[in-house]
């Protein structure tokens, strides 16, 4: 406990008269002393109290588990075993560094319990505690502030965002390469074969199998579809450029959320799916399953995958993960680059990869260069901080153009919709028979 403002002031006021009538009337002495005698009395009653008053019970809630860039609801209910609650009860969380306190809501009846809630903003992935609650009010006559320190020791796992998978929202967007419109445009263009049909007016000639058509005296066309069972590689970059936070958390994850979801559309379009990551040296390599049996333990490799401080090396990294595909594969590249000198190396090295492999470059653009690049005010800081933005993207697009060049498919997405862009691309790949 400790004394309130009001105690503060009011002994900062006794204070000062005394020194006056001190100065002024030194035999007003006596009547002093009982001005002190009766405040610490007064101070000391107050104090009895609110230790009186009863105990209070707290009860805390927090999910095991949550998804990184999502908010985990921390819930706090105090009631009291007999009499009322005190008024102005404050709450303060002692957390650590990796979970941002957001918007705090307080509900109080009349008569029940007080109940608060504190958004806890989810910026990385991991195991992260909630170590204590400390608890604040005032006494009966609000001289004393009583504070208490509850330990809490509740612990949440931040793992990757998965509620795209969850909500459907992936499954809604590669329905059509499975049944619709996206599925019968494709037969009789795919490289596999579906059905045998009798030839109707309008259908392509060529697609006559003439044949099974002098067999059964009939004109019958071969039915083909996309080929299924392809080999994608989702390769996330986990260097230190990808700890950078864009847009309140982390590339790297940003690029696992998008990562998982492309996997789950790969199990729904029937591909294998496989996992690469690295940054100075190589890290982990899983072989690529059926996506529905690869997602879970994707998932669990991703949540443990560690955010480095080290350059990246992708001429060891690349190089690395051509020896170990054995065939012709979608490899999904997950990594950034600060300007075109940086960006030479793996420029080269997705050349060499890019002969035996068709390769989809995925980078997050910062919204915030987009604002920089025509500020809103013209003083001096804002167009120099326009100019170096301005030549930031520059550098960028000439990066993409010449990765294009080389017949990489580049996708400079901004970090919402990154994973709805990476899985159109999917689709388009998927519709054009580009693997």
């Amino acid at each position: 406990m400790r004394p309130s403002s009001h105690l503060i002031a009011l002994v900062l006021a006794m204070a000062a008269l005394t020194v006056i009538v001190s100065v002024w009337w030194r035999d007003m002495s006596m009547p002093l002393v009982f001005l002190w005698v009766a405040l610490a009395v007064v101070t000391a009653g107050d104090l009895v109290l609110s230790a009186l008053s009863g105990r209070m019970a707290v009860d805390v809630d927090l999910p095991s588990q949550g998804f990184v860039g999502h908010a985990a609801p921390f819930t706090v209910v105090i009631d009291r075993q007999k009499g009322k609650l005190p008024e102005g009860i404050d709450l303060r969380l002692d957390v650590g560094p990796e979970l941002v306190i957001g918007e705090r809501r307080m509900e109080r009846a009349e008569t029940g319990p007080v109940k608060a809630s504190f958004d806890l903003q989810l910026t990385r992935r991991g195991q992260f505690s909630v170590r204590e609650l400390w608890l604040k009010w005032p006494s009966r006559l609000r001289l004393i502030d009583r504070i208490v320190r509850l330990p809490v020791a509740r612990q949440i796992a931040v793992i990757p965002d998965i509620s795209p998978v969850l909500s459907g929202a992936v499954k809604t967007q590669i329905l059509p390469l499975e049944a619709g419109q996206k599925d019968l445009r494709l037969r009789g263009e795919g490289s596999e074969f579906h059905q045998l049909r009798e030839f109707a007016a309008g259908m392509d000639p060529r697609s006559i199998d003439w044949k099974r058509s002098a067999r059964m005296r009939n004109l019958v066309v071969r039915e083909m579809r996309a080929e299924r069972n392809h080999q994608i590689i989702l390769c996330v970059d986990s260097g230190r450029l990808m700890a950078e936070q864009v847009g309140g958390f982390t590339k790297l994850d940003r690029a696992i959320n998008a990562a998982l979801a492309m996997c789950w559309a790969g199990g729904l379009a029937g591909d294998l799916v496989g996992f690469y990551s690295f940054d100075s040296r190589p890290r982990l390599f899983q072989p690529a399953l059926p996506g529905r049996a690869a997602f879970p333990r994707l998932q669990t490799i991703c949540a443990d995958l560690a955010y480095e401080t080290q350059e990246t090396n992708h001429t060891l990294g690349l190089t690395h993960l051509s020896g170990r595909l054995k065939r012709r594969s979608l490899i999904v590249i997950f990594s950034d680059f600060v300007d075109s000198i940086t960006a030479e190396l793996m420029i080269e090295n997705m050349q060499v990869l890019a002969r035996h492999h068709f390769i989809v470059y995925v980078a997050l653009r910062d919204p915030v260069l987009a604002k920089l690049v025509e500020p809103e005010e013209t003083t001096l800081d804002a167009i120099a901080r326009s100019v170096a933005a301005r030549q930031i993207v520059q550098e960028r697009r000439a990066v993409m153009e010449k990765l294009s060049r080389l017949g990489v498919l580049c996708l400079d997405s901004t970090p919402e919709a990154l994973t709805s862009d990476l899985i159109a691309r999917y689709i388009e790949i998927k519709s054009r028979e580009m693997i």
